[in-house]
């Protein structure tokens, strides 16, 4: 690798993590790598709201433009990083508040949204892999509390609420999982995961709210790794059929596809990693997870050759962050505090109905 840190080069297709706190040689090199276009961060990657803004800053100092980082960073259950960051509460608490008083819930889901991306954006990451827009059915195990409601109007507004906040804090957003993956119990991150429901029933209820969010500039839709077998044959985030004909086509996405972690169960079944990664490209990814498996990562960069058009390219663009607050002056703002003290009554009444 010739390139010189700074340098221009496109961003590429494929999303890796990193191990630690700080980056090692062998991962800067890693992330040289022109198929490499951004990081995702875990739990493990955080150790202060310093040490992050180190690492962060160190990762976009790399490459021009400069790599993208995310993060699963939703709330509940699905928090990354918790020292020094508001607690958000799970997604089902909004849903709750809704049917009491929706007034109160739009304006709390919103003021979520603002306050999750502007913490996020001031440690230098671009963008959270959120809103989830799966229908709660009662049955999931890997959604639960992470879905809005079980009605699809009541997510459709939620989440658009949110995208707002985080859109209005400079973030771009990512609707998941398409079509929906509240229906079925299985954990794709483990198992093999089937919805042997008919076409027209997902589209009347699960693809609701990301048609809705279609319709108000979602920036990237994340497909579920789940078999809808009166459909296809393949999960849909490695199916040309839902992610060209249905998710572009049909619903008229014109923002980014990213494929679900390359390295769950669920995908696992479909071939070697470059295998994996090429097919979720051939059908229609324009960003690719490949997580928590170094040795996946390696094989799929030395192996596969791909090359992004520049609308791909393009839709990756934005989801750069586009402005920032600064971390030591978000207790002074005002949205800042009006939205921590809203978040805190909604915890309050999660650990109540937890001791219950």
């Amino acid at each position: 690798m010739n390139q010189s840190a700074g340098e221009a080069m496109s961003l590429g297709s494929l999303m890796i993590d990193v191990e630690g706190t700080e980056l090692q040689p062998h991962e800067i090199e890693r992330l040289m790598d022109p198929l490499v276009a951004g990081v995702i961060l875990f739990s493990r990657n955080f150790e202060s709201v310093e040490q992050l803004q180190r690492l962060t800053k160190s990762i976009h100092a790399l490459r021009h433009p400069r790599l993208l980082i995310a993060v699963d960073h939703e709330g509940g259950r699905v928090q990354r990083f918790k020292n020094g960051f508001t607690r958000i509460p799970p997604m089902r608490l909004f849903g709750q508040l809704y049917q009491e008083d929706a007034k109160a819930a739009l304006d709390a889901a919103e003021k979520a949204g603002w306050l999750l991306a502007s913490e996020l954006l001031s440690v230098g990451v671009d963008f959270s892999f959120a809103p989830v827009v799966d229908l709660d059915y009662g049955g999931s195990k890997v959604i639960g509390d992470r879905a809005f409601a079980m009605n699809p109007v009541t997510v459709s507004k939620l989440a658009f609420q949110l995208m707002k906040g985080m859109r209005r804090a400079g973030m771009a957003s990512v609707a998941k999982h398409f079509p929906g993956h509240g229906f079925i119990e299985a954990d794709s991150h483990y198992e093999v995961a089937v919805d042997e429901r008919p076409y027209a029933e997902i589209e009347q209820k699960d693809m609701q709210p990301f048609i809705s969010l279609i319709e108000n500039g979602v920036d990237a839709v994340m497909p579920a790794h789940v078999i809808y077998s009166k459909v296809d044959s393949l999960p849909a985030g490695l199916s040309s059929h839902w992610l060209q004909t249905v998710l572009r086509q049909q619903c008229h996405f014109e923002g980014a596809i990213i494929s679900d972690d390359m390295s769950m169960q669920a995908a696992a079944a479909y071939g070697s990693a470059p295998e994996r990664v090429l097919k979720a490209l051939q059908a229609g990814c324009d960003l690719v997870l490949v997580c928590n498996d170094p040795v996946a990562a390696d094989e799929v960069l030395s192996i596969i050759q791909w090359h992004a058009g520049p609308l791909s390219h393009a839709r990756l663009i934005r989801l750069h962050a586009h402005e920032k607050v600064e971390y030591a002056k978000l207790p002074y703002h005002p949205l800042w505090q009006a939205a921590t003290e809203t978040l805190k009554r909604l915890n309050q009444r999660h650990d109540q109905q937890e001791l219950i």
